[in-house]
């Protein structure tokens, strides 16, 4: 893009070729450009356009220039939004691995409780056991 812009900026400031006019001529089947009318032959003139307006030309690379500017700072200010969202996904998705590795061990720590109760307090410890385990399965179904 700033490739075009210094194209277009360094044809609206080069010196125009002038009004003049600029003959084709056609002799033999030969077709050759001029500045004079041919001396025997076919010849057409061609117009020439006017040479670009270098104001007009400035005004709209300032335009493209301004446009670029705020394209690039929406651009940042997107790429900052994702990384915060990002990072923000990360941290929750460690604290629930962090909450279901502490349901796992506490679920682990139950079943080893129920396997050495004594026959007064297995009842119990298996109940314990059972609840921990369906509550890691409802906090962490995988």
């Amino acid at each position: 893009m700033r490739m075009g812009l210094t194209a277009l900026l360094l044809c609206a400031l080069a010196p125009g070729a002038g009004a003049q006019t600029i003959y084709k001529c056609n002799v033999g089947g030969n077709v050759s450009y001029g500045e004079q009318p041919c001396a025997d032959g076919k010849a057409t003139t061609l117009a020439v356009p006017p040479a670009p307006d270098a104001g007009a030309a400035m005004a709209q690379l300032k335009q493209d220039q301004a446009r670029l500017a705020a394209l690039q700072k929406e651009r940042a200010a997107r790429a900052t939004r994702e990384e915060k969202e990002r990072e923000r996904a990360d941290r929750a998705a460690a604290s629930v691995r962090l909450k279901c590795a502490r349901l796992r061990l506490q679920a682990k720590w139950a079943d080893e409780d129920a396997a050495r109760a004594g026959k007064a307090t297995a009842a119990a410890a298996r109940l314990k056991a059972r609840r921990q385990a369906e509550s890691l399965a409802v906090q962490c179904p995988a």
